[in-house]
């Protein structure tokens, strides 16, 4: 297990401004930009797809392109699955590729962005970005929990103030997993880096989930969150494949 231990200094009161759940009820989409925080490097995990023979059962929803994009070494995938272009209301499942095919687990509710999904994300557009990315880092505000990934635990995830829905955000990072959207894979989720540049937004987190959209995440509940730091494992080389249900049918 690896520990990084980031400067809480450094980086606590920038990290106020950072992940999708940042921000108050009153800042709302003034502050979304700087919610979506000035992101790391990462492009959507390309690799050639996984065929039909390599994996007799499919993931159910998937359609040809999204089963394209899927890396073929990838044995663990977790599914976003939005109620709707334009919705922050979705679902999560986690699918483990086993010697018969693709096995889903439960599927758990879930939120994403407040005006729904993206094919470019821009910082600030309050939508979640789709694609297939990979899941190499994870952190939170508590102690790891059994975090198979790379787990920074900071003070730098303390997320005060409202949502826009009006419900608190306390407690909203206490665990993530950073989705590798225009960030640098192998760094803490607190990193700044930015590949394709700030304004293509970042910090693109699966996190704890507040009960209300978000400005980019993908927030589940906390019990969930604890579930997957503890079954996603770096040798199975996890992703997340993340989009409203029509556009993951393709």
């Amino acid at each position: 297990m690896i520990h990084r231990r980031t400067a809480v200094a450094l980086l606590s009161a920038p990290l106020l401004l950072t992940g999708c759940g940042g921000g108050g009820a009153e800042a709302t989409e003034r502050r979304a930009a700087s919610a979506d925080r000035p992101a790391r490097a990462t492009t959507p995990a390309a690799a050639p797809g996984a065929s039909a023979e390599a994996a007799p059962q499919r993931i159910p929803g998937l359609g040809p392109e999204r089963w394209a994009g899927l890396p073929g070494h990838s044995e663990q995938a977790v599914v976003v699955t939005g109620r709707g272009p334009d919705s922050p209301v979705s679902s999560v499942v986690l699918h483990q590729r086993t010697a018969t095919g693709w096995q889903p687990g439960t599927s758990w509710p879930a939120h994403n962005a407040l005006r729904g999904w993206s094919d470019h994300h821009l910082a600030g557009d309050l939508r979640s970005p789709l694609g297939v990315y990979t899941l190499s880092d994870a952190g939170g505000l508590l102690a790891d929990p059994g975090s198979r990934l790379p787990y920074t635990r900071s003070g730098g995830f303390r997320s005060p103030g409202t949502g826009f829905e009006g419900e608190p955000l306390d407690g909203s990072f206490d665990y993530v997993v950073a989705v590798d959207y225009n960030r640098r894979p192998g760094t803490s989720p607190l990193d700044w880096t930015r590949p394709l540049g700030a304004g293509r937004g970042g910090g693109i987190w699966l996190h704890v989930d507040h009960g209300g959209p978000t400005h980019g995440c993908v927030s589940i509940a906390k019990a969930h969150m604890k579930h997957l730091l503890r079954t996603l494992d770096p040798a199975r080389h996890p992703v997340v494949v993340m989009g409203h249900a029509d556009w993951l049918a393709r």
